[in-house]
């Protein structure tokens, strides 16, 4: 089964976001955008994670979800968190994006979440944490938990932008090992990342961290991905293994573009 994917989105509870931006406009752009695979987005939020799980129920314990009544649409658990913290005598402020595979393994991170900082205050919660610690405990807490570094290259929050760091060993410390695959964002495409030669072990995903629904802002970045079926253990492992198989392309905007 194909899957057009962008699997960073947000919320209405994010900064910066429309407030249309909800499951019900998510559905309908996704169908005219040709995507039928959503990351739902601002997991740490309690009013977002409330409305989740009011609304989407999972497929057989697959780790993906749909809208009751609606079969072409599927989603699975991701958010965004960004780790403030010092390294040699600069702040750090870097943003990753987080897969869950069901809702037990949400509370559970969320319950760890919640002590570097206030996760009702922004989709996008600021913790106080290292990155190395964030993955740390998070793989601790479920090894199913996938981790990857959002949009590398952004000046302000990607791993390796102006204010992020020159190799993402610094980064993520002896945690690297549990990072298989990294977020391409606006700013970049792949022949720009192939010239990082660092980079080649990872896998490249593009999606479109959207902040409105809209179908000329949701699925502007995109990944196609072959799945024998919709399966979170299927997709996760198709990337950490590199399976060419199954990994078909990306969908990129212009790196002109921007931020």
């Amino acid at each position: 089964m194909r899957f057009f994917s962008d699997l960073h989105i947000h919320s209405k509870y994010s900064r910066a976001t429309s407030d249309k931006m909800d499951i019900e406009n998510l559905l309908r752009q996704a169908k005219v955008k040709g995507l039928n695979l959503l990351g739902s987005g601002d997991l740490s939020h309690p009013q977002w994670l409330a409305e989740l799980k009011s609304k989407l129920k999972e497929i057989d314990d697959s780790g993906f979800f749909v809208v009751e009544g609606e079969s072409e649409i599927f989603f699975i658990l991701s958010s965004e968190v960004s780790t403030v913290f010092n390294y040699e005598g600069a702040s750090k402020k870097i943003h990753h994006v987080l897969f869950a595979p069901n809702f037990d393994v949400v509370d559970r991170m969320n319950e760890f979440l919640g002590k570097y900082g206030k996760l009702e205050a922004d989709g996008r919660p600021q913790l106080n944490i290292t990155a190395a610690e964030l993955v740390e405990n998070l793989i601790n807490i479920d090894e199913r938990i996938f981790i990857f570094p959002a949009h590398l290259w952004t000046s302000w929050f990607g791993a390796l932008g102006q204010n992020g760091f020159d190799k993402l060993e610094y980064c993520y410390e002896d945690q690297l090992k549990h990072i298989y695959a990294v977020e391409t964002g606006l700013s970049s495409d792949p022949p720009m990342n192939w010239r990082v030669s660092a980079l080649d072990k990872y896998v490249l995903m593009s999606n479109s961290d959207a902040h409105s629904p809209w179908n000329w802002r949701l699925g502007r970045e995109a990944n196609i991905y072959e799945l024998e079926a919709p399966s979170y253990r299927e997709l996760t492992e198709a990337i950490k293994t590199k399976d060419r198989k199954k990994i078909i392309m990306t969908i990129e905007v212009d790196p002109a573009y921007g931020n």
